[in-house]
């Protein structure tokens, strides 16, 4: 059913809640190192079946109050996820959004596409005066993608996380809701 081939352009680009047939899908376009090397240890890589099916059952057991776990589909195939999750207490009018995709899908613009549609929902449904993200310094696309939508740069935390046998910085992102521009 899948293969991996870089694709072109795309037609249509869908956030919907994960489905449980999703897991297929999910675990072929996760398992990726080039993707799994940007994210926080506990995305897995190798990506299995029985992982996906792990993240599809949290997404799907979440409160929409606390957490909007969306599948990306692309002409109609799971390709990626994008999330928001709100904080508590004093960061309680906050909340941090994450995301993959694909490589098969990378540099279509897809992303920065999706960032503004979870925003939008989230600032409708939501009580919320900022999304922040935590960005790898190195991940130069993915810092691309929250500056085209808004995002401010707030700062670098200098070798606050440790991957793949090193020290890395973390750029600190922020979208403040009146910042927040759906053209």
């Amino acid at each position: 059913m899948f293969w991996r081939e870089k694709v072109k352009t795309y037609t249509t680009l869908e956030l919907r809640p994960w489905e449980e047939a999703d897991a297929p899908s999910l675990a072929f376009h996760a398992n990726n190192m080039n993707i799994a090397a940007n994210l926080r240890n506990i995305f897995p890589h190798p990506y299995t079946e029985g992982d996906a099916h792990m993240y599809i059952a949290l997404c799907m057991g979440s409160n929409e109050e606390e957490n909007m776990f969306r599948a990306i589909v692309v002409d109609s195939e799971v390709v990626g996820s994008i999330s928001l999750e709100r904080k508590s207490d004093i960061n309680c009018m906050e909340a941090e959004i994450g995301y993959f995709l694909s490589e098969d899908y990378w540099d279509l613009g897809i992303m920065s596409e999706a960032v503004p549609k979870i925003c939008k929902e989230a600032f409708d449904k939501w009580n919320i005066h900022r999304i922040v993200a935590n960005v790898f310094e190195n991940n130069i696309p993915s810092r691309c993608v929250l500056e085209r939508n808004g995002f401010e740069l707030e700062g670098t935390l200098r070798e606050n996380i440790y991957k793949n046998g090193s020290y890395q910085n973390t750029c600190v992102y922020g979208l403040l809701r009146e910042e927040f521009h759906n053209d």
